[in-house]
C-alpha cells in the first residue's frame, strides 16, 4: 500500500482543472525552493488502525496536510479552497489498489505564514480511511 500522499497525489494531479503536474508544481513530503507557486503534500499523523474480527476490513486512519504555496495570496486562498473541495468527502474510490472509504477535511484551510522570500503558505488537514 502507497503512502496516502502518493495515492492523493495522483488524486489531484487527475483534476484537470487545477493544473497541478507532480514534480513540476506538485510535490510530496518535500517542499522545494522553486517554483513559487506549488502544492506540497505531507504525511502527518492520523488515527490508530481499526481492529475488527474479519481481517479483510482492517481500515487504516491516515492523515495528510496539504501545503499550497504562492506569490499571490489571492491565488494561493483559491488553489487550497479548490483542493479542500476536490477532496473532502470524497469516498468509495479506489486508488493504486486501495479503496479509500472516505476524506474527510480535519481543519483548514488557514494561512501559514510567510516565507523569507515573500511567499504566502496556506495548509489545510484530511483525516482518511482506507483499506
Amino acid at each position: 500500500m502507497n503512502a496516502t500522499s502518493v495515492d492523493v497525489k495522483d488524486m489531484l494531479e487527475a483534476e484537470s482543472g487545477l493544473n497541478l503536474v507532480f514534480g513540476t508544481n506538485l510535490f510530496v513530503g518535500r517542499e522545494p525552493a522553486s517554483p513559487s507557486d506549488c502544492v506540497t503534500i505531507f504525511d502527518t499523523f492520523g488515527m490508530p488502525p481499526q481492529l475488527t474480527f474479519n481481517a479483510s476490513e482492517r481500515y487504516e486512519k491516515p492523515a495528510i496536510q496539504i501545503r499550497v504555496r504562492n506569490t499571490s495570496y489571492k491565488e494561493g486562498w483559491e488553489m487550497i479552497q479548490n483542493i479542500q473541495c476536490v477532496l473532502h468527502g470524497r469516498a468509495q474510490e479506489s486508488w493504486n489498489n486501495t479503496l479509500y472509504s472516505v476524506i474527510y477535511c480535519s481543519s483548514g484551510p488557514a494561512m501559514l505564514d510567510w516565507d523569507d522570500n515573500g511567499r504566502v503558505r496556506f495548509v489545510i488537514n484530511f483525516n482518511v480511511q482506507r483499506r
